[in-house]
């Protein structure tokens, strides 16, 4: 379940009593720290910037902390240290660089904190803003499928709050609040089916890396895009669902709705159904997080459904599309075979990138990566974050060991 919407004191935290949230970016310069920064400027009055947080882009996280007069700034290539040291020399604005400055990001006293560093990265500094109780709007996938269960432990221990920046689990808590969890009958998520919904399977395996990143629907980073591309982002996101609502696997459905107007619907036991709709812009749930409790006025164009005319849905295609049903064996045999999952995804998906590997290739990767781990028992439960990257690094290699043999068997 979502950590109830309260401090441990038992005070909602809304904003502080000079009317401003602090916050804290975690990924500044990607696609959600850019919407997430393009909101606070719109509404300066509300929130002032503690610290910010990037992996490389010196330039533009620079950049950034000096619009929002930030008061830390880290980056985690600790080869760009002197670059941004330099880049900001003369402002008052604190850097630091490597791990731990990233970490330190998320433990400076901030009211509420973005996770949305991509991939394993955002593991450590995500949980260490939830160990200090803060108000962690997660973005990171990876944080809950990489070790779910150890993330919304320790978010419980401490009394933090944890909202969903997804479009889709945004729209589930939306639905959610004021219910009874025990009401539920089902949840559905959608998906849009990304650029190959109507392919043919000789099309898809043919497919580059550039026509796997033309969405029709979400401007998003290349790692989520190319995940939509072939569902596995859908399947991260039945285990994220998991994890956040407390639901097993069956009570957890989704359905391909082209629109990308209904964000996601819950099923109660008595038939009503509720669904989120909006357009196709992540500064709609990125908003809802980041004045939670209240709301704020965002920028994103207004559902006309009148014009939108058509609202369809049909079921994902499983055969085309097997990593949605990679992701639910993988929550199925439940331990640390998400993680195993997550990580054979992102190699598979580098690869992709880097043309070493065909469109088909990846989901029969990140299959024989799990067999693989499975064969040597490396799946079970992660008990800390060093148990999760450690699972993490070895699926890494494992991945790449078996690569040239399934990139020949996928060509």
């Amino acid at each position: 379940m979502v950590t109830l919407d309260q401090s441990r004191d038992g005070v909602a935290r809304s904003v502080r009593p000079n009317g401003q949230r602090t916050v804290t970016l975690l990924g500044a310069t990607g696609s959600i720290g850019v919407s997430t920064l393009d909101l606070i400027k719109r509404h300066g009055d509300r929130f002032r910037v503690e610290a910010v947080a990037a992996h490389r882009n010196v330039a533009m996280l620079a950049r950034v902390a000096r619009e929002v007069g930030a008061r830390f700034a880290a980056v985690g290539d600790t080869a760009a240290f002197t670059d941004l040291k330099d880049a900001l020399s003369g402002t008052g604005i604190e850097v630091g660089a490597g791990e731990e400055a990233v970490i330190e990001a998320a433990q400076r006293p901030a009211d509420w904190v973005i996770g949305a560093i991509t991939g394993s990265a955002g593991l450590k500094p995500t949980i260490a803003a939830a160990d200090r109780g803060a108000i962690v709007a997660l973005a990171n996938k990876e944080t809950l499928v990489c070790a779910g269960s150890l993330f919304m432990r320790r978010a419980a221990a401490s009394g933090a709050t944890v909202l969903p920046v997804d479009s889709e689990h945004n729209a589930l808590y939306q639905a959610m609040r004021g219910s009874r969890r025990e009401d539920v009958r089902r949840v559905i998520l959608t998906a849009s089916g990304g650029p190959f919904r109507t392919a043919s399977a000789a099309t898809m395996k043919a497919a580059t890396p550039e026509q796997a990143l033309r969405h029709p629907n979400w401007s998003m980073g290349p790692k989520v895009t190319i995940d939509s591309a072939t569902l596995m982002n859908k399947g991260l996101e039945v285990i994220e669902a998991h994890h956040l609502f407390a639901l097993p696997a069956d009570q957890i459905d989704v359905l391909v709705h082209p629109q990308s107007i209904v964000h996601s619907l819950v099923e109660y036991c008595d038939g009503s159904m509720i669904a989120q709709l909006g357009s196709p812009d992540m500064r709609i749930p990125i908003a809802y997080c980041l004045a939670w409790p209240e709301r704020i006025a965002g920028p994103a164009q207004r559902l006309d459904l009148a014009r939108a005319a058509t609202l369809t849905f049909e079921e994902p295609d499983v055969v085309r599309f097997p990593a949605l049903g990679l992701a639910r064996s993988a929550l199925k045999a439940g331990g640390a075979a998400p993680t195993v999952l997550n990580a054979a995804n992102e190699v598979a998906v580098a690869e992709f990138m880097a043309r070493k590997l065909t469109f088909s290739g990846m989901p029969a990767l990140v299959e024989a990566t799990l067999s693989a781990a499975q064969r040597h028992n490396w799946t079970r439960e992660p008990q800390n974050v060093e148990e999760a990257l450690f699972v993490d690094h070895n699926a890494r290699m494992l991945a790449r060991d078996m690569l040239p043999e399934i990139a020949a068997k996928a060509s």
